[in-house]
């Protein structure tokens, strides 16, 4: 298990878990991220990820990306 900063861009992967406090899970959540979701790192803009969830691009900051795990 990972954090998902450290993913390879273009590869398919599975949410194992997401960590942080309450708030940061629900944001995470109402973004898509869920435990067992899919999720596909785009590209990588400084320290932001453009990711793939749900059909959907998101930006994720590196700090939410580590909490994150695949």
């Amino acid at each position: 298990m990972m954090p998902l900063i450290y993913a390879e861009i273009g590869h398919e992967e599975t949410i194992k878990k997401i960590g942080g406090s309450p708030e940061v899970k629900k944001h995470l959540e109402d973004l898509g991220f869920n435990v067992g979701g899919q999720v596909c790192v785009v590209s990588s803009l400084g320290e932001n990820l453009i990711v793939k969830v749900k059909e959907s691009r998101v930006a994720v900051s590196e700090e939410l990306a580590k909490k994150i795990m695949i």
